[in-house]
Order: structure tokens, then sequence, then C-alpha cells
């Protein structure tokens, strides 16, 4: 079936295009954290249909599509837009090995926009709703040795609902792009013990030496759970541990995680039960502390393993021309952690998405700190230019007010609060994330100071921005704000929390040849030459991003790591071949806002 596929390429397409698998693209295991040697990929060729979706179960096909990417890229070989009255029909065909009556078969997808319905050998096995966050269902009963038959459904209401999509639209233009339908990250099945770990929590504590970790298992039986942490493969401890509670570990003398030593200890966890090995999973983790303390001269800091520590960040939507959502190799995903560094950053914000783990995993150990960003949702963007001008001019208007930020719907806060939950305990155990952004600019934005408080009751190890850009309600733990075109200024002092600028730059310049759409390219400040940009970047660090460092700014996000579709703001093309500006001069400048402390 291979031969007939072939990827669309009537559009601009990224330098990775190429090296995308037909056979079983990004390949690599899929849970860096929590991972197991009995597992099969399932990315690949699978038949599809789109029909009315009034209809219950597709009695055809009609062609191939290349799963994990959305029905609306390129690399799916498919480029169409899914409506919201349709249903995405995939089907394919999978082995299933022998099992033993002590194992059981989980199918794993790690994100499915947005309403799924799984059917094994057309029985319905489970549904899920949400478009960002992994699931799983055990499949054991419903599958035999050797073929089986797998179809899923895909609904997807896009901005015609009220659900977190982030920046997906059905009509693109300026800072709304592409949407994305259907299967968006890896596919994949793994043979797992009736008694097996089913969850892991890491904490390290910097200050006591220690790391805690909690291990999950899924039955109550009399069990022994083996813990080994290693350092690149020598012995460090090697101790039991207690199923469904913290254990504390002591680490004397431990090497911590930074992005200068992006250090990882190794993890290697063993469940036996009568002296036979019953599961066996490896992970990692880093040690580091984020806090917020005074510096020697008294101005409120964010500290790194207990000292001043400049965030120079960028922002970064993870989006790409040929895979959209979904990045088309995992090189792909290490060449812009790699290129940020080589710039001189050391933060990047996850900006409106949640990132297949193996970024994640890039970042802790190239060594990148992260902000999370929630993805955002409600019923509507409130950031038309008079929001903004108010912003700017320190309008805060309530957010308890739901009609006025288009979160009245109390399904769609529902949902918010339950995807919030979702992507802290996906992403809890990263050591790279500092910080868990749950809104920005107003954008469906509801009881943020009460959000606040209630992630940092269940994450007290981070920081939160509770209202990134606009409309602050005096919540954890920033003085967060974003300023494009309009003159950066430090705002009112607030002597409880640092102050940090989480936008803003946005400087661009089209590239003829690597633009997604030269005549509808935007940007806030244009200019016609790398020169002209480059000299514009070195002007705005100069003389309004360093003076403002000693009255207390310690963190920024410059806009952005890459083009994006007609928003041409990219430090990098949208197709990553070029970098804008002058790499030496960008690097020199950060290096000097990091020295500053």
């Amino acid at each position: 079936m291979s031969h007939e596929f072939q990827i669309i390429k009537n559009g601009l397409l990224s330098k990775y295009t190429a090296n995308i698998s037909v056979e079983c693209p990004l390949n690599e295991y899929p849970r860096p954290q929590l991972q197991r040697a009995n597992w099969t990929n399932l990315n690949g060729l699978y038949e599809y249909n789109v029909l009315d979706k009034t209809i219950d179960f597709p009695d055809q096909f009609i062609g191939q599509i290349l799963v994990p990417f959305s029905i609306e890229s390129a690399a799916s070989g498919v480029k169409r837009t899914l409506a919201p009255n349709e249903r995405l029909w995939y089907r394919k065909t999978i082995e299933v090995p022998a099992i033993s009556e002590c194992e059981r078969l989980i199918l794993h997808f790690g994100a499915v926009d947005y309403e799924s319905a799984i059917y094994i050998n057309q029985h319905l096995v489970g549904k899920n709703t949400g478009g960002y966050l992994p699931f799983e269902i055990d499949i054991t009963d419903q599958v035999s040795p050797g073929m089986n038959e797998l179809i899923i459904g895909v609904t997807d209401p896009t901005d015609t609902g009220y659900q977190e999509r982030g920046k997906q639209v059905l009509n693109p233009k300026k800072i709304w792009y592409t949407a994305t339908s259907g299967i968006w990250q890896t596919v994949w099945m793994e043979v797992v013990n009736d008694l097996s770990i089913t969850s892991l929590k890491i904490i390290p504590d910097f200050d006591k030496s220690a790391v805690r970790i909690k291990p999950v298992i899924s039955s109550l039986e009399e069990v022994k759970i083996t813990l080994s942490i290693t350092d690149r493969g020598k012995l460090v401890r090697r101790t039991t541990l207690t199923e469904d509670r913290f254990n504390e570990i002591t680490l004397p003398n431990f090497k911590p995680w930074s992005p200068e030593s992006p250090f990882l200890y190794d993890v290697k966890i063993e469940l036996s039960q009568n002296g036979i090995v019953k599961d066996t999973i490896k992970s990692y983790f880093g040690m580091r502390k984020y806090a917020i303390e005074n510096d020697e001269t008294g101005v409120l800091r964010l500290f790194l393993n207990n000292r001043p520590y400049f965030q120079v960040g960028a922002l970064d939507q993870g989006y790409y021309p040929d895979g959209i959502l979904t990045p088309p190799t995992d090189q792909a995903m290490i060449d812009d952690i790699e290129t940020m560094k080589s710039l001189g950053f050391n933060m990047l914000r996850k900006h409106i998405k949640i990132e297949p783990l193996r970024w994640y995993y890039h970042c802790d150990r190239l060594g990148m700190l992260v902000w999370q960003d929630m993805p955002s949702g409600g019923q509507g963007y409130t950031g038309d230019f008079f929001a903004v001008r108010l912003a700017y001019l320190g309008f805060h208007f309530n957010d308890h007010f739901y009609r006025r930020f288009r979160r009245d719907n109390p399904r769609s806060r529902t949902e918010y609060l339950s995807g919030l939950n979702g992507m802290i305990d996906l992403l809890f155990n990263v050591p790279s994330i500092c910080t868990w952004v749950p809104f920005n600019e107003s954008w469906g934005q509801f009881d943020a100071k009460k959000t606040a408080d209630y992630v940092k009751q269940i994450d007290p190890s981070r920081f939160v921005d509770h209202a990134s850009g606009w409309y602050d309600q005096n919540g954890r733990d920033f003085q967060s704000i974003h300023r494009y075109v309009y003159k950066i200024k430090k705002p009112k002092t607030d002597k409880f929390r640092p102050f940090v600028l989480s936008e803003f730059g946005g400087y661009s310049q089209i590239l003829p040849g690597h633009v997604w759409n030269q005549e509808k390219s935007f940007g806030y400040s244009m200019y016609d030459s790398a020169e002209d940009l480059t000299h514009a970047y070195a002007d705005l660090i100069m003389n309004q991003i360093v003076p403002l460092v000693p009255k207390g700014l310690s963190a920024t996000v410059y806009t952005q790591v890459s083009d994006v579709e007609t928003e041409v703001n990219g430090l990098i093309t949208y197709d990553r071949e070029v970098i804008k500006m002058d790499p030496s001069i960008v690097k020199s400048l950060n290096d000097q806002l990091k020295s500053m402390f």
C-alpha cells in the first residue's frame, strides 16, 4: 500500500519532510519517563473516510492517511478541512501478539482531537473527549492473537465549540492557524502484567539532598518494588519502595540539573512477587529547585538551585508546515531546541499547546527551561484592539464576570479544569518545566487567582503565571505583561511578585521562498533585511530590556521561535531553513542579559 501514498507537496514544507517515514513515522518510544520494553508502534498508513457525523459507522474507506498527522496536514497525504458536521474514520489491521492469562494488552493514543470512539473488530471499546492529552484502553478481551481490525471515529468542532483548542480555526489568518483534527500524536500498544506499575510521581528535594518517588500499582497484592538509581551506568542507590506513597531517597553530593549542566539520573523500577519480576519500567529525574527570593540588593528574583537566574526565553508554538501540530520527525524537535540554545536562550514558553512527551524529554536532556501554557478555549477570543489598549492602560477587569471573558458556559469551565489537572499530572515529573501558565491574554480566563492557588496547591514546586499578559488578578506568582509596538515599561511596583515580560518583540521579515503565503504575511514591525532586523532587535534589547533588569525584570519571552503560517515574526523561518538574524549578535545580547545577575 505504501507505494500509492504521497505527501502533499503543493505548498511550503519543512526541511524534514523528506525524512518522514511512511512505514512508521515518529517511531521512538513515546513515553520516556515510564518506559517498557514490550511495545508496538501503530503509526503508519491507515485507510480513511470522511462522512456526515450522523452516520454511525462507515461501510467503506476511500483512501490512505498517514498517522499520526492530522487530516489537515500535508504530511497526512490528505490535506483537507474536517468540518464540524463531519466525522473522520480510520481503519487499520493490527497484529496482536499471543499473551498469557496474566497479561493485558493496552492501546495508547498520544492525542486525538477532539471526540473519538474506538472500535476493535467492530465492537466499541472506548470513547474519549479532549484534544491534547493521552488516553488508553485495555483491549485484551476484544482481540485474539493475529490480525485484528482497529477503527477510530473522530469529530472536531474546532472554533465553533467551547473546548480548549489553542489557535486552531476553520478559517486561518494572521495569528490563527490551520486546525488539527483527528489523531495527531503516536498510536501504540504495550503488553503489561496484571500486576504492573500504573503511574509514577517524582519530586526532587534540592535542599534535603533527596528525591521523593511514589509508585502506584494496579493491585493491592503483596509485592516487592525495587528502585535502582544510576549515574551514566554507575549505581548510585538501590532500595525498596512502598507503593502509593512518597518514598524519600537521600542523594548526598548529588549533581544538580540546570540549562548549563542538564544532568539526569536514570531510574529503573522492578515490581516482583514471590521472587518473579512482573513489571520493569525505566525513567529519569533531575535535581533542581525553583523559588522566588530576594537577591543581594533586595529585589525579588526567580531563583534556580538557590541562585538568582535570569530567564531569557522565546515563545514556542510548536507548529510545522508539513505536520501542523505534529513534528515531522523527532529530530525536528531536537533541532528547534538546540537552535534556541545556540542563540543564547535558556527558556522556551510552550505556547497554548501540549507537546508529545518526547519534546519535554529533549528539553530535559539538552537543558532548556520550559514555561508550559494550558491550551486556551472558551467561546471566543477577547483580544481585539480595544481590549489590548485597555490592558495597556492598566484596566484589570474582574474575571468572575464570566460572560465578559466568554466563559459563561459552565461545561466549558468544568472541561477546562479537567484538562488543566490532566496536563499537570501528565507533565509533573518533567525536570525542565519551571512554570505553569493557566491563562493567556484573558482568552477564556476565569477565576485566575483561584485557579493559580489550586495549581500551587497540587504543585508547590513550580512558578505559576496566573494571567499572562493582561487583566492581572493579583494572583501567583508574577507581574506578567505583554508588550508589542508600545514601549516596554515596568508596571507599578509590586513588592510581593517579581516582574516578567512574558511576551514582547514580534519583529518580522518576509523571506521569499520560505513563507507560507507571501501576499498575506504579516508582522507587528516589518523589516526588509537581516541587518535591519538584527539592528532593531539589538536596539530593543539594549534600550528597553537591559535598563529594566536592575529595576526588577527577571524573565523575558521573545516572540517567537519560528514563523507560523502567515505570521512571519520568527527567529527562524517556518520551513526551518533560515535563521533570520545574525546568530552571533543575538547570542551575545542574550548572554549579556543572563550575566546581569
